[in-house]
Parts: C-alpha cells; structure tokens; sequence
C-alpha cells in the first residue's frame, strides 16, 4: 500500500483542501493521513469548527487517516509546527511521501530555498538582521536576498511557500519524500472567491456573516462555527490574572518581550487595544496571537520542547485502518484512541500533553456562539469514514 500525508488545519475544510487530496490519488497513492490541529491553529486563532467536525468532513472528502498535532505545536511558529508534524509523520514509520499545497508548485525551487536558509551565511545575516530589530520572517527573506538572490528570497513571501520549505528541512535525511502541488484559483487570504474556490479566510469570514458558503465547501458543512473575538472577555481575565513570572514562561518569549506584554495587559481592556501597545517591527501580531493563546491554554516553553509522545488517532476510514494496524506495529509512540485508556497507561510528559490538549478542546467551546458541553475528547466515538 502507497501512502502519502498531508500536513494540515482544514480550518475549514473547503474544495481547495478536496482539490489537494484529489492531486494526491491521482498520483497513485492508496492511503492519505492527515496530520491535522486540534482545537486552535498556527496563527493563534481558535479553530472555526472543533476538530471533529473537520476530522469528519476530511474523511468524506478523500483522507484515510486523521492524526491531531499537539495543541503545543499546533500554536508555535512555523518552524515548531512543522517540526511536530514532521516528528509524527517520521514516527508513523509507514508514510512513502510528503504533499504540501504552495503558491510556487515548483519542488525543486522549495528545495533550493530550504537549503538557502540553512547555510551559514544565511544565518549569520538573520542574526544581524534580528538585532537591528528586523522580525524574523522578513529578516530571513533579506537575508537569503543578499545571499542567493530574489528568485529563492521570492520564495519566502508566502505562506504556504514558507511552510513547506520548514517541512523540507525536517523531512531531510528521513528518507521520506517531500512534494508540492500548486495552489489554483484564489492566493492565501484572498479577499475574492474564483469560481468554487475560495480562500479559509474569505469561508470563515463569509460563515460569521451568514453568507451562503455551499459552493466554496463540499459536503460536511456545519454550524455554531467559534471566534476568538467571542472570547475576548475570558482572554483578558486570563491575562490580567497572570504573574511577570508566567509570562517569562510562555513560548516564543525573548529579550524581555513578556516584560512589554505584562505592563500592556495592566492598560489594556482589549485584544485589539492589547496587540496595538505590544505590536513593532519586531512583533508580528501572529507572534503575539500565538503567545496570548499559549498563555490563555497554559502553555509554557518547557511544554512545547517536550518531544511527540504518542499518535492521537481521531478519525479513519477502511484504508486508515489498515494503515493504522501497520503503524501500531512499526511505531516507537503509542497509538491514542481513547482518552479514557490513555490516562491510564501514559507517561507523566504524555500525560501532559494530552491534558493540554483535552483542556484546549474544552476551553475552544467558549468561542463558539453556542457555547456546547466539555468533555468531547469522552464523549466522541472513534471517526470512521
């Protein structure tokens, strides 16, 4: 059986994500896993559906397998999530390639920049670069310019781009195969639908309007989607309840960044307001969104360094759980596929990071419009497609 995986948030799922994994059977592969995040995503954004939803609506539309990506990597920057992904990919032992969607569909060209942001000369530019204040995303493109040129630096203006070359440096050496299909019809975050396709940020946007989306999704839309503005208030009790010590421990903290975001909440009465008096050069306000949702989930730096402990199993259909009992035999992890079971056999780090992923899925539904019940990591059967 060939089987390949995809690195993903379907946040959510829409016919560009079918568009992908269609590319991928088309290409001979019998199995597509997943490895997907949970209840909040890289960008510091709660997910718009609980991550059941969108497990299920991925099984209907072409995935075999769906693996969560720990809450911890799934809200870290792009080199922590790709790296957890990639970790759990690697420990699977039974995944033949890699596909990832990118504005540039050149493989090789993703390959040259890969290995352009990790030559020494690059590096040592970043950091320079860094020091004159210049935030990491633009000060690696820069830096990669004056090395290697506009053509590869080109490459790391993207999103999708930027990401895949992050999988491409974790995959190395694996043995694992990496390859990219080109994104079609509309860019990341495009204000403007083109046909049936359109971007997850125009879906989310269009869903809280209460604009029909029927023709950008496929079958397995639902309903009361969350927001993180919903939960505003419970952000910022979370917030102004923490010590200068608690914020020194979130995630992605350095040179004394939790001093400047300790004395902005003290002030502030809002996100939008917090983001603002944080916000330079330096900061992205997705690096600041990631830091408040780690603080609001309880995650601190120790947490998101602690290795892949186990595979947490949310969903499959007949090919998945073929794929599954071969994975059950070849991993050096174990297999999740009762909460209830695991919280009985796992390790005190495993533990942990179930925990913070059980509590993300809990605290997700306070940005829901509907606030529903806890407890849904119990409650919710195995997925089957």
């Amino acid at each position: 059986m060939k089987i390949s995986a995809v690195i993903c948030e379907f946040n959510p799922f829409h016919n560009g994500h079918k568009y992908l994994l269609d590319e991928i059977r088309k290409q001979g592969y019998d199995c597509i896993i997943c490895i997907m995040s949970g209840s909040f995503t890289q960008r510091g954004d709660v997910a718009i559906f609980d991550k059941f939803k969108r497990t299920k609506a991925a099984l209907k539309n072409g995935a075999d397998l769906v693996i969560e990506l720990p809450t911890p990597y799934a809200v870290a920057s792009a080199q922590i999530f790709a790296k957890g992904s990639a970790d759990i990919i690697k420990a699977t032992s039974v995944v033949d390639k890699v596909f990832f969607g990118s504005e540039a569909g050149d493989i090789e060209l993703l390959k040259k920049a890969a290995f352009a942001t990790k030559s020494n000369e690059v590096e040592a530019l970043l950091k320079e670069k860094m020091r004159d204040g210049v935030y990491y995303p633009l000060a690696l493109e820069k830096a990669v310019n004056e090395v290697f040129g506009k053509e590869i630096a080109d490459v790391l203006t993207s999103p999708n781009n930027t990401l895949g070359v992050e999988y491409i440096k974790e995959l190395d050496a694996s043995g694992i195969e990496t390859a990219t299909i080109k994104r079609i019809a509309v860019e990341h975050d495009s204000s403007a639908s083109n046909g049936s396709f359109a971007s997850a940020s125009l879906v989310r946007e269009m869903i809280f309007k209460g604009e029909d989306v029927t023709s950008f999704v496929p079958k397995g839309y639902f309903n009361n989607p969350a927001k993180t503005e919903l939960g505003e208030r419970a952000i910022m009790y979370k917030l102004k309840s923490m010590s200068l010590e608690d914020f020194e421990n979130l995630p992605d903290i350095s040179e004394g960044l939790h001093n400047r975001i300790y004395a902005a909440v003290k002030k502030c009465n809002s996100l939008e307001e917090l983001l603002s008096a944080v916000k330079t050069k330096r900061y992205t306000h997705a690096r600041l969104r990631r830091i408040i949702t780690s603080a609001v989930l309880g995650i601190t730096k120790d947490l998101q360094n602690t290795p892949i402990p186990y595979l947490r199993i949310l969903g499959m259909s007949e090919k998945g759980k073929e794929a599954l009992s071969q994975i059950s035999k070849k991993s050096c992890l174990p297999v999740v596929t009762s909460v209830a079971q695991a919280l009985k056999t796992l390790d005190a780090n495993a533990l942990k990071m179930l925990m913070c992923d059980i509590n993300a899925t809990d605290i997700r539904t306070v940005f829901e419009k509907e606030i529903s019940e806890s407890g849904a990591d119990f409650s919710t059967a195995m997925l089957k497609g």
